[in-house]
């Protein structure tokens, strides 16, 4: 059997709109079909249907995000100032884009800081006092 996972972001009228607006920070963006009712996309390696759902009550909120896990502080200032542009900042990485979608733009070294017992308190100390990460705040933090 052979299982693939992708996710579906519902729209009001607007899944071609946030499709367009997600190839603009997405360099491996590929539009793969549209029509009316929905728009299918990859971004990040992973696939999303765009959904125009019609119905104006139901929107995004916190409790489903997406994790961006970059390398480099180049990285992080690019999805994060591309969201930024016209969404709303969160604390220790997250944000949510203009249409609500929520990410979390978090470097890969968070990973190796977290899980060292040594590191870990001085790192989260240092995050929580961050909306973006800051790579060399963190390493600084732990030095």
């Amino acid at each position: 059997m052979s299982v693939k996972f992708s996710n579906c972001l519902w729209s009001h009228d607007s899944a071609k709109e946030m499709a367009t607006y997600y190839s603009g920070v997405f360099p491996d963006f590929t539009l793969i079909s549209e029509n009316p009712l929905a728009v299918v996309y990859e971004m990040a390696g992973m696939r999303f249907m765009g959904l125009n759902n019609g119905m104006a009550h139901v929107s995004f909120n916190e409790k489903i995000s997406f994790v961006l896990t970059v390398d480099t502080q180049a990285e992080i200032d690019h999805y994060w100032d591309y969201f930024a542009q016209e969404g709303v900042p969160g604390q220790c990485g997250w944000i949510q884009d203009k249409y609500g979608v929520s990410w979390q733009v978090v470097p890969s070294v968070l990973g190796k800081l977290m899980t060292n017992p040594v590191t870990a308190p001085k790192a989260a100390y240092a995050f929580m006092q961050m909306t973006k990460f800051d790579i060399a705040q963190l390493e600084a933090a732990v030095a």
